[in-house]
């Protein structure tokens, strides 16, 4: 069916290369749906730009016809809703943008395209004696930028010293179509000017007292598209040793954590009760899962040492340490559990998950439950959701939790996973009902959705309308036609109407 606008869009972009916009509806379907509950919506199009060029050009182009914008830069399956526009509108597909334009060993940065994914900058890193930090077992197909814009928490608190990080600079396209480029990278002179001289784009703050590295991100793509970005990666250890702290109930561990996090012990840490850690397990042995009931909490974490910095001596002070944490506790960490090692978990840490993702291994398909609070509260939100679930006839063994530390442990997120199979529609009915009930309640509890998918887009701007007003104000001098994801977030009312 024609669409006007979108037909004088295409007429604009005519000089474009073949291959860059796709009408073919077959690769549409992909971006239509999404694994949690989303409004319809309807991708009128597809393109697939391959530089920052023609992503200037479709921006342009949409501001003048009016074209709703959507980018995408990891590939499916997409879960989260991000990828399917709120009403008509064109995906922007950045997938082919997968350079690594620059590698920086001596300051430990990468410059990358929003289609690198976590594989791709792992394999190019380890060639460095580097790694990238990643979240927890991302799929293989997620971008590093989609996910560090989406401010997924990484497994190494200790190297975040800002919510923005391992975000460093960024080059955005802003709705007005204005190419700008962030922090460190702003200039003067292009990158290869900035490298010549040895800069390394690391400073995510500027120009000057500005940090709009913090406007887009957690945006949804309702502000602008990132063309690349600079990453932080940090050194591969020498010795890495992985142990486990279990306990029936998650306060001690909680304990042993915050104690350990404030004394910057350790590099990986995060803490699973025994149905997640049954699939992280399955992960490392290939076989099919078989979670137990919630038979208590594994704190998960490692010691390293790294080359050229007594890596032994560093990897025994900190065991001698923690050990005495736990002892303090009336517990012990362990080198193996649940039938792995912790050397063997720790292959798979900090990479893709490999083959199908660790959600999908229990039913087929997960509805989550994410949000930002601090570590003494935790056990709090876990009585409301296992309360929840019961009333709901959720199964314990298809509720699993998830805590990972951020920022040294000055928050955490606290994720619940409901898993469920797909093909039964009243099982997938109790997950969502589930998950809508226990978000509520924890939003009155004070927890804070700090990346606002649409289950949760009435919880996060409900309380806060000058929140949602000043929003506004910036999302129209940043993208004034309103084409940038319209309809997301708190701007379902475009960028002039009051905040609801």
């Amino acid at each position: 069916m024609s669409h006007p606008a979108f037909d004088r869009l295409h007429a604009m972009l005519a000089g474009l290369p073949d291959g860059i916009l796709i009408d073919d509806p077959g690769p549409l379907l992909e971006f239509a749906s999404a694994v949690y509950p989303v409004s319809g919506g309807k991708p009128l199009g597809l393109a697939r730009p391959t530089d920052a060029a023609q992503v200037a050009s479709i921006v342009e182009a949409a501001r003048d016809t009016g074209v709703s914008l959507v980018p995408v830069s990891s590939g499916p399956p997409h879960i989260k809703g991000g990828s399917v526009p709120a009403g008509e509108g064109l995906v922007v597909d950045l997938s082919r943008m997968d350079r690594i334009v620059h590698f920086d060993r001596r300051n430990k940065v990468a410059v990358i395209e929003p289609g690198v994914t976590f594989g791709a900058l792992f394999e190019r890193a380890a060639e460095e004696g580097l790694r990238p930090l990643t979240p927890l077992l991302p799929r293989e197909t997620k971008s590093v930028i989609g996910s560090y814009l989406e401010k997924e928490p990484t497994i190494i608190p200790k190297y975040q010293w800002d919510m923005t990080d391992p975000l460093l600079c960024v080059e955005v396209v802003f709705g007005t179509g204005d190419v700008f480029r962030t922090g460190a990278a702003a200039g003067p002179g292009t990158l290869e000017d900035q490298w010549a001289l040895g800069n390394a784009q690391k400073n995510p703050m500027g120009p000057a007292a500005t940090d709009l590295v913090k406007l887009v991100q957690g945006a949804q793509g309702t502000m602008g598209i990132v063309t690349w970005a600079s990453v932080k990666l940090e050194l591969e250890p020498a010795v890495r040793r992985f142990r486990f702290v279990t306990d029936g109930k998650i306060g001690p561990l909680l304990d042993i954590a915050r104690e350990m996090l404030r004394k910057k012990l350790g590099d990986e840490l995060l803490l699973l009760d025994s149905v997640d850690l049954s699939l992280l397990v399955s992960c490392v042995t290939g076989e099919e899962p078989v979670p137990p009931v919630r038979a208590g909490f594994t704190l998960i974490y490692s010691v390293a040492g790294y080359p050229g910095y007594l890596p032994g001596d560093r990897v025994a002070y900190q065991e001698h340490d923690i050990d005495a944490i736990a002892r303090g506790l009336a517990l012990k960490p362990a080198r193996e559990c649940a039938g792995v090692t912790g050397d063997e978990l720790g292959k798979l840490l900090g990479r893709p998950c490999p083959g199908r993702h660790w959600k999908q291994q229990l039913g087929g398909a997960c509805q989550d439950v994410f949000f930002m609070t601090t570590l003494d509260r935790v056990p709090g939100f876990i009585e409301v959701m296992d309360r929840v679930a019961s009333s709901n006839d959720i199964e314990p063994v298809r509720l699993g939790v998830y805590i990972q530390p951020v920022q040294q442990g000055r928050s955490c997120q606290v994720e619940f996973n409901i898993f469920y199979d797909p093909a039964d529609g009243g099982e997938e009915a109790r997950a969502r009902k589930a998950a809508g009930e226990a978000s509520k309640a924890m939003s009155g509890m004070g927890a804070f959705f700090s990346r606002p998918y649409e289950p949760w887009v009435s919880l996060a701007y409900e309380k806060c309308a000058d929140t949602v007003d000043a929003l506004r104000k910036v999302k129209a001098v940043f993208d004034p036609a309103d084409v940038m994801s319209r309809g997301k977030l708190c701007f379902e009312g475009g960028v002039t109407s009051g905040a609801r």
